[in-house]
């Protein structure tokens, strides 16, 4: 189980790894354009709801992801503990949409009503377009007033060793307010704004749903990587330890024996 996580952890990493740049790119891109959007936001055309807030008392949408199996080490629990922050925190309603079995679990244990859980998405299977449909969900709940915003807890992974749960923004977006990027605000869009904005925001949003779950996949495997490493050493010492007791078991066995032939021995 080590080598095979070892495996698909490494093929999960290096598609995270690729992908990062252009998440970047694309997500510091819209930022500095949500500057122009903010100055005049009949430049966002049909996407500007998405630069708005939502309807004031409507719940806060909340993508919630967890694992499909168990043997991940703290994983899921530490995701959960993540959530249940969040939740505490919260002034107003919450709608949960959950993701993973063990997710799913953690949510039925604590009492959470989940509004819908995607139980048919594999995120060992995914694809950029099953991402794009999660997001297009959301989105569609956002632009429907249903929800008052929209946030993903998720793991975000650093490194081999290193994951950490966190839970960020999704709608809606907003604003970068550094200096640098909000002198995006005098740029030019051609064909047109509208045209730009349409194009891009959509990809932004799925590119965004799409990376959080592929680095909670691969946070997914470094963490059972870990937990059956240790899983591995656990076991080589327990068998240290019973092979050492069954040799000095053995050990008496013979003595034993060795004693009951010289004491007949002696009484002949």
């Amino acid at each position: 189980m080590e080598m095979v996580a070892t495996t698909k952890l490494r093929r999960f990493q290096t598609v995270a790894v690729e992908a990062k740049p252009y998440t970047e790119g694309i997500e510091e891109l819209i930022r500095g354009l949500s500057a122009t959007v903010d100055s005049d936001p009949s430049a966002a055309g049909d996407s500007a709801p998405l630069f708005a807030n939502g309807v004031e008392g409507k719940p806060l949408g909340i993508l919630f992801v967890g694992s499909d199996r168990g043997l991940c080490g703290a994983y899921n629990s530490m995701v959960g503990k993540r959530l249940d922050a969040a939740i505490a925190g919260l002034q107003g309603e919450y709608a949960l949409y959950v993701v993973g079995r063990k997710a799913m679990a953690h949510a039925e244990r604590m009492g959470y009503p989940v509004t819908q859980y995607l139980e048919d998405f594999n995120l060992e299977k995914m694809t950029f377009a099953e991402a794009a449909s999660i997001s297009s969900m959301l989105v569609a709940e956002f632009r429907k007033g249903n929800l008052s915003g929209v946030s993903v807890c998720f793991t975000r992974f650093v490194s081999m060793m290193r994951y950490v749960p966190e839970i960020g923004s999704f709608l809606p977006i907003a604003e970068d307010s550094s200096e640098v990027v909000s002198e995006a605000a005098d740029v030019i869009l051609e064909p047109s704004a509208p045209k730009v904005m349409g194009s891009i925001v959509p990809r932004y949003l799925e590119t965004r749903i799409y990376h959080a779950l592929l680095e909670s996949i691969t946070s997914e495997y470094a963490s059972r990587r870990f937990a059956m490493t240790n899983a591995t050493e656990a076991a080589g010492d327990m068998k240290t330890e019973i092979t050492r007791e069954y040799n000095r078991a053995r050990q008496q066995k013979i003595t034993s024996e060795i004693l009951e032939i010289v004491s007949g021995a002696e009484a002949l």
